[in-house]
């Protein structure tokens, strides 16, 4: 018999629930403020538990560690977030689905932290929707998880001059490799998220595909995820618009069918990342701003402040338009110059090719279109040899590649040459002396 504890505060209130559990049956309780004694039911039943907001919290802070449910046929587990589209991923999945929600973040300090996809709030209107259905839910508490697997790499990689993509990092090797295993966890056959993506058979695999609403396809987002979970995943908003989303939303009378769309890096909530990383260490420290012969043409308040093709507060007055090219963090240094010296039509990445392929559309920031390039298979992933020029590419940011509609291989972008940063900052340095 295990005996566990959760709680919960808000505004100077605060409840408690204790528990014993017995295998997957809670065998005595401690709880007020529930809809109905605890005593007897499983932790699946007691998932489901309704009643006052913050001893249903508690409950749930308790039930989260320990969960676990017999395996059920064709039970689906899904991710939800607050938002209309994992409320019409739960609806499809049927009368026993079981949603999830990971608590990753809160930065008290952020501008607009209730608005974050990860944030108590979000928990709260993901659980209404569940307990307004009838279904249970499950709270994870990953938050130092999350801290170490996500924002720990964004703010060091920002620290090594990169610009990287959080949100890529965290659906492809944390959040899903955490939902599927819960999935197996609660008995669940499969794990349904509401992204706006595809599963299709491409090459004799599965493979990720494009959403068929373009406007909100996320298979970019979703392209580092592990081609050998999608057998146990299930995107049921795929085939359709987020209109049509909606609309099934309010014809359910879901609450979720007006609520605002959740943010893209969700720990930033709303507020700007360069106020974040100096929040959480990174130093604004004045430095220079040198052309590409190393002459110093201006100052900066942090290299971190600036990725390749960023004209805004590069502070330069010149007789054409500057843009950052790349910045040295050794010694705090910003490259600048004209736009033709953004241009590159070789991309090197580490990540790997998912089929073997040679011509792929390369996509190389979420908002880009997508080039064409050859792909040529490396040691530690892919080189590409773009077919037109692509301006602005900027290591960190990931290079997912598709053949048609599927993503056929993924990786991150690498540094460029420190040779030729060096070169700058050298020749700056002996201006200097």
């Amino acid at each position: 018999m295990v005996e566990l504890a959760g709680d919960s505060s808000r505004d100077g209130r605060w409840a408690l629930i204790r528990l014993a559990v017995e295998g997957e049956r809670i065998v005595s309780a401690e709880a007020d403020g529930l809809e109905r004694p605890l005593e007897g039911l499983t932790l699946l039943e007691a998932a489901a538990v309704g009643g006052d907001e913050l001893a249903v919290d508690a409950l749930a802070n308790a039930l989260g560690p320990i969960f676990t449910a017999a395996p059920e046929p064709g039970r689906v587990a899904v991710a939800m977030s607050g938002g209309v589209d994992s409320a019409v991923a739960l609806l499809r999945a049927g009368p026993g689905a079981i949603g999830v929600t990971l608590r990753l973040w809160l930065d008290p300090r952020g501008p607009d932290a209730e608005r974050a996809c990860c944030s108590p709030e979000a928990v709260l209107a993901a659980r209404a929707t569940c307990h307004a259905l009838g279904l249970p839910h499950v709270t994870l508490d990953l938050r130092e998880e999350f801290r170490r697997a996500v924002v720990g790499p964004f703010i060091r990689g920002y620290a090594a001059g990169e610009t990287p993509n959080p949100c890529i990092r965290c659906n492809g090797s944390f959040r899903f490799a955490e939902l599927v295993d819960f999935a197996a966890r609660a008995g669940a056959e499969r794990l349904a998220t509401g992204h706006y993506a595809r599963i299709v058979r491409h090459r004799g695999r599965l493979l990720l595909a494009r959403g068929a609403d373009a406007a909100k396809d996320q298979s970019y987002m979703l392209g580092r995820l592990d081609p050998r979970l999608l057998e146990r995943i299930w995107f049921p908003l795929g085939e359709q618009t987020k209109e049509e989303t909606r609309a099934e939303a309010a014809r359910a009378g879901l609450a979720a069918a007006g609520r605002s769309e959740s943010q893209e890096a969700c720990f930033l909530a709303g507020g700007d990342y360069r106020d974040f990383l100096q929040r959480h260490g990174l130093e604004a420290a004045d430095g220079p701003v040198v052309d590409e012969d190393g002459s110093e043409i201006g100052r900066h308040d942090g290299f971190w402040r600036f990725t390749p093709g960023q004209r805004r507060g590069l502070g330069v007055a010149a007789g054409e338009p500057l843009y950052a090219l790349r910045a040295d963090p050794s010694t705090n240094t910003v490259v600048a110059g004209r736009r033709e010296a953004l241009a590159t039509t070789e991309v090197e990445a580490r990540g790997r090719l998912y089929v073997p392929v040679s011509r792929v559309d390369a996509k190389l920031r979420y908002r880009s279109p997508a080039l064409p390039a050859e792909a040529i298979e490396t040691e530690s992933g892919f080189r590409l040899l773009l077919d037109e020029p692509a301006y602005g590419v900027a290591p960190g940011q990931a290079a997912v590649l598709y053949e048609h509609d599927v993503v056929v291989g993924a990786g991150t972008i690498g540094l460029p040459d420190p040779r030729e940063t060096s070169q700058a900052v050298a020749a700056f340095e002996e201006r200097g002396r």
